[in-house]
């Protein structure tokens, strides 16, 4: 009968392959000497005792066991510290890798968030650039209405002007002029205005747009430095469950670096048309200030001309009038000398007549045709002759003497008419236009 002997193996550890250890069989030894037991009259019984070779057996195949077990110990602690080297340094590179690519993440987001800073004081400083072009919009916008309200009141002072004064004269036509060109300054300053406005707003959302992603590098340059400066012997650190999960919202480098680059590229955009803006403002201002000062200089022109040719026409009347008012003088003295001439016609007719009176009394053949008689007759003809000449003349005279006082009444209200013109002219709309706005007012500077 045999007897095979057993022994146990040590547990292999999982971080070291089974198939590296040695493997140990274990043969059965059996009684088969000469003092052996297993004879044929012992058959089916066995000693308390071994055989020597057995004993011997035992021995070696403990000795083998143990140095077995001290040569799998040996290779398992090499192989242990050689695993837990490599695991170390791995971690090492790892952990320094990290904090390499950490570092560079960190000039990223350095570079991008400075990018971002020098955008948004650029977009801040046109920005208020052009907040004060639309202050200046508003100041001119404002100040035109002075100009139209000169305008307007110039027009309606001058249709005070009575008879043939009320005329439309080249001053008028030119004050038409500036209240529709003041109008057009109106609603070209209005739309540009609105058009500023509107790129005041877009400027500023653009700019919100930068200082949220700016703000957001910011917490995230924060972070990124203090997961940097993370070493083994941080305080700080600990485990994180899942905390290597990828998020679903999470972006690429390349869409992280592509937004930002969209938002920059378009904040210039922004500003290049906010400088377009300004520019159009600028000119625009310059033109419309210039026209509006170059057409009310050529309506102060037409007032001083007009002014000049009503100053003239009145003069010329008021020489009329003086020439008249002088003929109405000597007119009337002529009225009076004709009414004399037949008052003295009256005597020399009274005379003849009373002649001729007298003479019809003579008696009988006495009452002759003589010549006297002939030559009294012939003198009362002449006389009532003259006397009806000077009475048509008289008429003639008075009917003058009327024509003159009517051309009198006619000059002076002419006067009087040409007089409130240049009143209106000169004192009113002339001394109303030196209230003007100058040409830094209407620029929009004041």
């Amino acid at each position: 009968m045999s007897a095979q002997v057993l022994v146990p193996r040590p547990l292999v550890p999982q971080s070291v392959p089974a198939d590296s250890l040695p493997v140990r069989t274990v043969e059965p030894v059996c009684n088969t000497g000469q003092y052996s037991s297993c004879g044929l009259a012992s058959a089916g019984f066995r000693t308390a005792k071994y055989l020597l070779e057995e004993w011997q057996q035992a021995g070696y195949t403990s000795a083998y066991q143990a140095f077995a077990d001290r040569d799998g110990s040996e290779k398992l602690r090499y192989e242990a510290r050689q695993l837990a080297a490599e695991c170390e340094a791995r971690a090492q590179r790892s952990q320094a890798d990290t904090t390499r690519r950490l570092g560079e993440r960190l000039l990223d987001t350095h570079y991008w968030r400075s990018e971002l800073e020098r955008e948004i004081r650029d977009v801040t400083a046109e920005t208020e650039l052009l907040l004060q072009e639309k202050r200046r919009l508003e100041r001119s916008l404002e100040a035109t209405e002075v100009p139209l309200s000169i305008s307007t009141d110039n027009l309606q002072c001058r249709e005070r002007r009575q008879g043939a004064e009320l005329v439309r004269d080249g001053a008028e036509l030119e004050l038409l002029k500036e209240v529709e060109l003041i109008r057009n300054v109106q609603e070209l300053l209005k739309r540009t205005l609105e058009q500023t406005i509107q790129q005041i707003r877009m400027n500023r959302d653009v700019k919100e747009k930068m200082e949220m992603d700016w703000s957001d590098k910011v917490e995230a340059y924060d972070i990124d430095v203090t997961c940097g400066r993370y070493n083994n012997q941080s305080t700080e650190i600990q485990f994180h469950q899942n905390s290597s999960k990828l998020e679903d919202n999470t972006s690429t480098p390349e869409t992280w670096a592509q937004y930002s680059h969209e938002i920059i590229y378009k904040a210039e955009r922004e500003r290049m048309a906010s400088i377009n803006l300004r520019s159009l403002i600028d000119n625009i201002l310059e033109d419309t200030t210039e026209d509006l000062r170059s057409q009310c200089d050529v309506v102060n022109s037409a007032f001083a001309q007009r002014c000049e040719e009503v100053e003239d026409a009145k003069r010329n009347m008021e020489s009329h009038l003086q020439n008249t008012l002088n003929e109405i003088g000597g007119q009337e003295k002529n009225i009076s000398a004709l009414k004399q001439a037949i008052k003295d016609k009256e005597a020399p007719m009274k005379v003849a007549q009373t002649r001729l009176y007298q003479r019809s009394y003579r008696p009988n053949v006495e009452l002759c045709r003589d010549p006297a008689q002939f030559r009294l007759v012939s003198e009362v003809g002449e006389l009532t002759e003259s006397t009806e000449f000077l009475k048509q003349k008289l008429e003639e005279a008075e009917q003058s003497l009327r024509n003159l006082e009517d051309t009198r009444m006619s000059l002076e209200k002419d006067i009087t008419n040409k007089a409130n013109t240049l009143f209106i002219d000169r004192q009113k709309c002339m001394s109303h236009r030196t209230r003007y706005p100058l040409v830094i007012k209407l620029s929009g500077y004041q």
